[in-house]
């Protein structure tokens, strides 16, 4: 096997890459990548350097991972700043750094891209390899972010990489007829909230649609992306993905966008952006320009719930964060990263606080799994 470390998606065929996708991690695919590079999501401006790791046997490409030199720890949801202050308050540098991640995108996913999921021989060369570029270029760390069962696995038995759980908020689909079903499976009172929540959204004249990427009409693109960039404006943040970029995944892929538009007398008022895999809905940017009752919750849990319902998709992650995502149906979920430090006395550090904060993380997660709204 051949590794190689390659600037630019455009040298790779997407036929190739997606070979190695699973189906159901649309923010993989060569297509949403290459928007990211397009419409410099990616690249100097925002610190995502892509060094795409290419591995080829018998000259097909048999493996990859997206990873990416960071200069900072902005848009990945696994938060090192600690460790970055750590780096500084000794005299060393913490960045450079990096990261094989989904940028901007906290979603658990296929991080070693490899078309046969049991060639754990190339999944150790790829892990292994990483390391080897992160040790040429003398960064810091290398960290794999939200990992699925599969990488997970082979990370916890990979001697270098020490392991970091989260907590996110997903729900799964016990094959329900439909909206009212899933709720018969509530307690009274969670049930009764949810009804009471989806009513006074129809009582102040709120209608939404859902509407799939070439359904989406220039127009409709740039009110969204409006009420993107209002998210981040209130948040005293930055809205990294331009409309181009959504128009250009809106034309690559438009079976995985699902934007739900919400209209009041004839304006959009709100709208909830998400990407759907094959068996999976992720819920990723939310915005509005005025303030209705329980429209949030409306647009971001409820048509997605209908969404997944209706299309037998078997999950929703609606995004990272939000305990109050409990009492709707989307229970505590262990998230995983793996990380690889340098420095071998901030190694032992870290492995120490990683120790303490699964302990910390565990009894969490069994704290929020008292709160399930499910009937026992």
């Amino acid at each position: 096997m051949q590794c190689s470390i390659i600037g630019s998606l455009e040298e790779v065929s997407a036929d190739d890459w997606n070979a190695l996708v699973d189906p159901d991690n649309p923010f993989a695919r060569h297509e949403f990548l290459i928007a990211l590079e397009h419409h410099d999501a990616v690249g100097e401006q925002f610190g995502w350097l892509p060094q795409y790791l290419l591995v080829h046997e018998n000259n097909q490409l048999v493996a990859a991972a997206p990873m990416y030199l960071k200069n900072n720890s902005y848009g990945e949801f696994v938060f090192d700043w600690d460790w970055a202050r750590a780096y500084q308050r000794a005299g060393l540098e913490y960045y450079p750094k990096l990261v094989v991640a989904i940028p901007y995108t906290p979603v658990t996913g296929q991080r070693i891209l490899i078309a046969e999921q049991n060639r754990e021989d190339v999944a150790r060369f790829v892990m292994s390899m990483a390391i080897e570029h992160a040790k040429s270029l003398d960064v810091s760390s290398l960290h794999w972010l939200f990992t699925d069962s599969i990488d997970t696995q082979h990370f916890q038995h990979h001697f270098d990489y020490m392991m970091r759980p989260g907590c996110q908020f997903h729900w799964h689909n016990n094959s329900y007829r439909d909206f009212e079903d899933y709720l018969s499976h509530f307690t009274s009172k969670k049930r009764k909230q949810i009804k009471r929540e989806r009513r006074l959204v129809k009582e102040q004249g709120v209608e939404l649609e859902i509407l799939h990427g070439n359904e989406v009409s220039e127009e409709q693109w740039q009110i969204y992306h409006d009420f993107y960039r209002s998210t981040f404006d209130r948040k005293s943040g930055y809205a990294t993905l331009s409309i181009g970029f959504f128009k250009e995944i809106a034309q690559t892929m438009p079976k995985n966008i699902v934007l739900v538009m919400a209209k009041y007398k004839n304006d959009y008022v709100a709208s909830a952006f998400n990407i759907r895999g094959q068996s999976s809905l992720y819920g990723r940017h939310w915005g509005c320009s005025e303030e209705f009752h329980s429209l949030h919750f409306e647009a971001c849990y409820y048509q997605g719930l209908d969404y997944c319902i209706e299309h037998q998709l078997d999950r929703f992650e609606p995004g990272a964060q939000g305990e109050h995502k409990i009492s709707r149906g989307f229970l505590p979920t262990k998230t995983w990263s793996a990380h690889w430090i340098a420095e071998p006395q901030f190694k032992m550090a870290i492995n120490d606080f990683l120790q303490r904060e699964t302990r910390a993380m565990q009894d969490y997660i069994e704290e929020l799994e008292t709160h399930s709204p499910f009937k026992i």
